[in-house]
């Protein structure tokens, strides 16, 4: 391969890495730098590899001294008398170098393999570090992948340059994924600290479902409706809490949309979840309410305002409507509203003893 050959493959590999010239020529200076020292032993070596051309010449270099340090390893390769060295150059000064072109022998299979080696190296260190940069502001973004394979616990999704980790605990519920197909996911997390980058996706998340809401609610990224909190069972059922600071838009309708279409797209996506639309109020004890819902006609009692703990009270049917199915909706308002939220009738408080004279009501 002449030079130009040379140069040709090398900015091939830049292209389709995706990484800079100039890393691949230091790694590949470098390379030949150690490939040198290897074969000959010295150290003392400057490699110059031309860019346009693909020359390459070599320097050796020596460092100017009044008297040698003998105990410096090859000390007359790396070292020369000031004496000496003005006899080449007259105005050096101790303390700088001399160069001088060498002879570049081919180098040995050993050798060789060590430039290879080390060149390869560098060339995945700064694959590394391009898709780093390329997605480290997409931890808890929403990203659109194909599903490209899968084993016994996960499904892996191509983003491009990069395959992201989807474990099938972090799919929604009952859902079934083909491959070759497109899918949305949800950045939850980005290791770099491992032998390579890895990057974990999920449909479970509650972010999942609050990046939908955003994507699909225009409100909602020019600031006119404000998402607060997010609250979800996946597969199941999930609670949003939205505001305005506009008293003139509904939020609660701008999130739903005509006829329930924009929330139905939503849940489409979600495999058929629920998602209740609530509104949050800075007071407590009206968010707490709002997140109850569908239960209405409930009394809320904030029992201690430094550990966050509320009572509920619902009688009747509101009562089942409070707590929901195995808990569920009274569990999702807590998330919602973080708050402890325990559910009673008004019987049970007598029967408890439950003193509400310096509760917050």
């Amino acid at each position: 391969m002449n030079g130009k050959e040379f140069i040709k493959a090398l900015k091939a590999i830049c292209e389709e890495k995706e990484i800079s010239e100039e890393i691949i020529f230091e790694g590949m200076t470098t390379a030949l730098e150690k490939a040198y020292a290897k074969d000959t032993g010295l150290t003392n070596i400057r490699i110059d590899l031309n860019k346009k051309t693909g020359e390459i010449k070599g320097y050796a270099y020596q460092r100017v001294v009044e008297e040698y340090d003998e105990e410096e390893e090859n000390y007359e390769d790396v070292q020369i008398l000031l004496e000496d060295a003005k006899k080449i150059v007259p105005n050096i000064k101790v303390g700088e170098t001399i160069e001088n072109e060498v002879v570049l022998k081919n180098f040995g299979r050993v050798a060789t393999m060590a430039a290879k080696q080390i060149l390869t190296q560098k060339v995945r260190e700064a694959e590394r570090q391009s898709i780093m940069a390329e997605f480290a502001d997409k931890e808890g973004e929403l990203l659109i992948g194909t599903l490209s394979r899968e084993d016994a616990q996960n499904y892996y999704v191509d983003l491009g340059r990069m395959h992201g980790i989807l474990p099938k605990s972090e799919l929604i519920k009952g859902e079934n994924l083909k491959m070759g197909s497109s899918v949305k996911v949800y950045v939850s997390k980005i290791d770099d600290s491992g032998k390579s980058p890895l990057i974990l996706l999920s449909r479970a998340h509650y972010g999942f479902v609050k990046r939908l809401l955003e994507n699909e609610i225009p409100e909602l990224n020019d600031g006119t409706v404000i998402l607060y909190s997010v609250a979800r069972d996946a597969g199941s059922r999930s609670k949003i809490a939205v505001y305005s600071e506009n008293s003139n838009v509904d939020a609660i309708g701008a999130c739903i949309g005509e006829k329930g279409s924009r929330i139905n797209r939503i849940t489409n996506e979600l495999g058929g979840e629920k998602i209740d639309v609530v509104k949050y109020d800075k007071d407590p004890i009206t968010f707490i309410k709002n997140a109850l819902s569908p239960a209405k006609e409930v009394k809320v009692y904030i029992l201690d305002q430094k550990k966050n703990e509320a009572l509920a009270i619902a009688n009747g049917d509101n009562l089942s409507l409070a707590i929901g199915k195995k808990g569920q909706n009274v569990r999702l308002a807590a998330r919602l509203t973080h708050y402890k939220i325990d559910v009673k009738t008004e019987e049970q408080v007598k029967e408890e003893n439950i003193d509400l004279t310096n509760a917050i009501s």
